[in-house]
């Protein structure tokens, strides 16, 4: 199943604006899909550096499962951006319409 959004579109004949759904292809949705992947795991790679660098300056112990928990908090905080991709393609598509 492919993904799709559904945007406002306002015309001058109606103060409602009619909902537009656009579908991604299954190459687009791929493409973004990939593009994601490349970057959650140059953040994860981020994050376990980070996370290495905060138990340093703070002099905790380095036991690698709290650097992998520390990592793992700061990658959720930042990763959450498949959606807000495919979204972002979605809207690019309905702008060129």
């Amino acid at each position: 199943m492919t993904f799709s959004k559904s945007f406002p579109k306002t015309t001058d004949k109606s103060v409602y604006p009619k909902w537009v759904e656009v579908f991604l292809t299954e190459e687009e949705e791929k493409e973004v899909e990939d593009q994601c992947r490349k970057e959650n795991i140059a953040l994860m790679k981020e994050c376990a550096r980070d996370a290495k660098k905060i138990i340093e300056q703070q002099e905790l112990k380095r036991y690698q499962t709290d650097l992998i928990n520390l990592a793992i908090a700061l990658f959720e905080k930042r990763a959450s951006h498949v959606v807000y991709m495919k979204e972002a393609k979605a809207k690019e598509k309905f702008d060129k319409m």
